[in-house]
C-alpha cells in the first residue's frame, strides 16, 4: 500500500467537482457545492451520527441505500438543513436536480449538507448551479470537491492509497470536513470515500464499522456530536479484482487501507479544531483491555480542563489524571506514569500516580511544538490505544460566539 494523489477521483471511473452558487451568502470566493460521481454503477453504505436530532439528509440517504447501491454523492456546505424547515423536501429536491442533471435515478444520489442548523436551505441556488456543477466534473475535481464540503476548516482534507488485491491494482481515496462540533459517535464529520475495488455493499458496511471505531470515533474537539455526520463508501468495482463477498486474506488488505484512509482523515480533523494551535495525541498502554484504554485516552483528549493545559503549554499533571478519573474505567491510580513528548524531546511528570520533579524549561520546549503527545502507561497490560483530540483556544470562543450571525 503507498500514498498516491487524486483523492476522490484516484479510483477508475469516478470524477468530482466543486463550485460556488450561493449557499454561503457572505464570501462568493468559497465553494459550497460539491459533486462526486462513477462512470458506473456503485455498491454503496453508509455510516451515520447517533444524534437523535439528524438532518433531513441522512434520512434521505438512509432510504437511497437500502439496496446497497449509489452512482453520485451530492453535498452542500453553509447550511446544515437541519432542524430546518421544509428539510425533508429540500433534501429529495437536492437529489432530484442532480439526478436529472447526470441522468440516473434520484434513489442513486447520496445527499449530504454542512453549516449552519434550523435555518431554510436555500434550495433554488443549489438546482440553479447543478447544470454548471456536473458541466465542471473532472477526474482531476478531488479537491474542488475537498473545498465545497468545507465550512470553519482552514485545511482541506484530503487522500488516496493504493494497494493490490487479488493481483489487481486497487485506489481507494477521499476527503472529509470537519472543525467544530467534533465528537463522533458513529463514524465522522462528513467524509466520502471512493474505489474501484469490487466489494460488495454488506462488506463494506461492516468495513466502515469497523474503521470508524478505530478512527474517527477517536478524536473529539468540542465534545458536541453533530446533527449531521456521515460516512460513506461508493466501490464501482473497475479494478476488475474478484469481488471480496466474504472476510479473508482480500477483505484484511482492502480493510488495512481503508482504515489507513480513515485514521488519517481524522488526525486531519482533529488537527484543524476550530481555533486550535496544537494537535493532542494520547496513547494510554500497557493496559488489561483495548476498552479500557480507549476509554482513558478519549476522556483525557476530550477534557476541557487538558485541552486548556495544552493551550497554555503548562505541564500539569493533574488534569490528565482527574480526566482519567471521572472516564467511567476502572483502574489502579497508583500505577500510572505519564510522559510527554514531542519533536522536541520527552519529560516524565508521573510516576506511580505521583507528580515528580521534572525540567519545567524542557516541558515548555515540548508543549510548544505543534503536536503533543501524552504517553500514559497503565503498567497493567498489554493492550494500548491511541486517540486524537486539539487544544481549546480563545478562537474557538470567537467562532462559535456569533457562528449563526
Amino acid at each position: 500500500m503507498k500514498n498516491i494523489n487524486g483523492g476522490v477521483c484516484a479510483a477508475k471511473g469516478f470524477k468530482a467537482s466543486g463550485i460556488h452558487v450561493g449557499v454561503k451568502t457572505k464570501n462568493k470566493d468559497k465553494k459550497d457545492l460539491a459533486l462526486i460521481v462513477s462512470d458506473c454503477d456503485c455498491t454503496a453504505a453508509a455510516v451515520y451520527t447517533k444524534n437523535i436530532v439528524k438532518a433531513a439528509p441522512l434520512d434521505v440517504t438512509k432510504e437511497h441505500l437500502k439496496n446497497g447501491k449509489a452512482k453520485a454523492v451530492f453535498v452542500n456546505s453553509g447550511n446544515a438543513n437541519a432542524c430546518a424547515p421544509l428539510g425533508l423536501e429540500n433534501a429529495k429536491r437536492m437529489c432530484s436536480s442532480a439526478a436529472e442533471a447526470l441522468g440516473i435515478g434520484e434513489s442513486d444520489v447520496i445527499v449530504a449538507s454542512t453549516g449552519v442548523i434550523g435555518q431554510t436551505l436555500p434550495i433554488e441556488v443549489i438546482e440553479n448551479g447543478v447544470n454548471q456543477l456536473v458541466g465542471e466534473l473532472s477526474d482531476t475535481g478531488s479537491q474542488n470537491a475537498a473545498a465545497a464540503i468545507m465550512t470553519t476548516d482552514l485545511t482541506m482534507k484530503e487522500l488516496a492509497v493504493e494497494f493490490n488485491v487479488g493481483g489487481k491494482l486497487c485506489k481507494l481515496g477521499g476527503i472529509a470536513k470537519g472543525s467544530g462540533m467534533i465528537h463522533p459517535n458513529m463514524g465522522t464529520m462528513l467524509a466520502f470515500l471512493t474505489t474501484d475495488c469490487a466489494i460488495s455493499s454488506e462488506m463494506i458496511h461492516k468495513a466502515l464499522i469497523n474503521t470508524t471505531n478505530i478512527s474517527f470515533n477517536r478524536i473529539s474537539v468540542d465534545g458536541d456530536t453533530s446533527t449531521n455526520d456521515m460516512l460513506s463508501l461508493m466501490a464501482n468495482g473497475l479494478a476488475e479484482n474478484a469481488e471480496i463477498t466474504k472476510p479473508g486474506a482480500d477483505y484484511e488488505i482492502f480493510a488495512e487501507a481503508l482504515n489507513f484512509i480513515c485514521v488519517e482523515l481524522a488526525k486531519m480533523i482533529a488537527a484543524d479544531g476550530e481555533g486550535a494551535t496544537h494537535l493532542i495525541i494520547c496513547t494510554v498502554k500497557n493496559a488489561p483491555d483495548e476498552e479500557t484504554a480507549e476509554i482513558l485516552a478519549k476522556s483525557v483528549i476530550s477534557s476541557t480542563l487538558v485541552k486548556a493545559m495544552i493551550f497554555g503549554k503548562d505541564a500539569n499533571i493533574g488534569r490528565i489524571l482527574c480526566a482519567m478519573g471521572y472516564s467511567g474505567a476502572g483502574f489502579d491510580p497508583h500505577t500510572i506514569d505519564i510522559v510527554l513528548k514531542s519533536t522536541a524531546g520527552y519529560v516524565t511528570v508521573c510516576e506511580n500516580g505521583t507528580g515528580i520533579k521534572f525540567d519545567e524549561d524542557l516541558a515548555l520546549k515540548i508543549l510548544t511544538e505543534h503536536d503533543i503527545t501524552i504517553d500514559i502507561s497503565m503498567n497493567a497490560g498489554t493492550a494500548e490505544c491511541t486517540c486524537w483530540g486539539c487544544d481549546i483556544t480563545y478562537d474557538y470562543i470567537k467562532i462559535n460566539g456569533d457562528y449563526r450571525t
